[in-house]
């Protein structure tokens, strides 16, 4: 694959490629405390490209599944997260109550 742009240096990456463009394609990087980027979502060449909000998506099925219920908090996620990254877990779950010891 040829990376158009920029290439992030992040957790996390999300990959587009279109067939007519390829080996080209679009890199999406973001990290766990950033919002995942939406992005179009390529399909025939001749169809309209629908935008994908992932973030959407994962926040509505944890609310539909009521993770919150089954999922303990107050246990340090595996595999663990970097210091910076867990110390701005913890502050967010403490915020929305889900953490409190």
């Amino acid at each position: 694959m040829l990376i158009l742009g920029e290439v992030p240096v992040t957790n996390y990456q999300i990959i587009v490629s279109r067939s007519e463009t390829r080996p080209q394609a679009k890199l999406y990087g973001f990290s766990i405390r950033e919002t995942i980027p939406v992005f179009p979502f390529p399909l025939q060449s001749e169809d309209i490209e629908p935008i994908v909000d992932l973030q959407s998506l994962l926040h509505g099925m944890y609310n539909r599944a009521r993770y919150y219920l089954a999922i303990d908090y107050n246990k340090e996620p595996v595999p663990p997260l970097k210091s910076e990254d867990a110390v701005w877990s913890d502050t967010l779950l403490r915020k929305q109550g889900l953490r409190n010891n």
